[in-house]
């Protein structure tokens, strides 16, 4: 039976690009977009649609009955948001807080419940493997702007929920990655890393870790990052 791979926030960016990835290696990909252009976008592609919306609690919490039945061999939670950048550090609003921190954080913890059970029963050579796209910025506590200071939060957040978590799912290996500073909407042109270079180390630094590794926290091309 072919790799099943859930890419949960493929609509774009460096989702999309591991969803393409995905596919040319024959991997089966299940995949996630909130709007009709991104299902259709994934659709074409020759993904398993699904339509998922992390910054929704009410969305994220019907994901299990979506995958019932389903062995799930590598899961990647892609899915986050950024909210504006403000020029001096200062408390963010309440609306960029509820945005951040659903699609960032508490979209991963309603995610999870759902997801690890899947990839424990996964029969894939060295078992199930679930990624997390984190960032080195959730190590950094100095900041210039309300939006970058959220962001950090949200990401120092997102790397404490998976190392907790992974003690439940001993049969699963978690791992945080720093996918780098990629050209995407949010990295824009100007960042050093290609979507293709980033998609394609994460697949391979994903493949390569054991269950030993699990809660580790890496860089796009497998090395060890710093401890959160």
């Amino acid at each position: 039976m072919a790799h099943t791979t859930l890419i949960l926030g493929a609509s774009r960016g460096i989702g999309l690009e591991l969803a393409r990835q995905s596919l040319a290696a024959g991997e089966r990909v299940i995949a996630t977009a909130r709007d009709d252009a991104g299902l259709e976008r994934l659709r074409a592609l020759g993904c398993q649609p699904l339509r998922l919306d992390v910054t929704d609690p009410a969305s994220t919490s019907g994901l299990a009955w979506q995958l019932d039945g389903e062995r799930i061999d590598t899961a990647w939670y892609v899915a986050g948001v950024m909210c504006s950048r403000a020029d001096a550090a200062q408390p963010p609003t309440r609306e960029a807080f509820d945005r951040v921190m659903h699609a960032n954080v508490l979209g991963a913890m309603q995610v999870i419940p759902q997801v690890a059970p899947l990839v424990e029963a996964s029969r894939a050579p060295g078992g199930g493997r679930f990624g997390f796209f984190s960032s080195v910025m959730g190590q950094i506590g100095t900041v210039g702007g309300s939006g970058a200071w959220l962001y950090r939060v949200s990401k120092a957040a997102l790397n404490m929920a998976v190392a907790s978590a992974r003690h439940s799912y001993p049969k699963a290996t978690f791992v945080c990655f720093h996918p780098g500073w990629v050209q995407t909407d949010m990295g824009g042109a100007q960042a050093p890393v290609k979507p293709t270079d980033s998609a394609a180390g994460l697949r391979a630094a994903l493949a390569a870790t054991k269950l030993v590794d699990s809660g580790a926290f890496l860089n796009y091309d497998g090395t060890r990052m710093g401890g959160w």
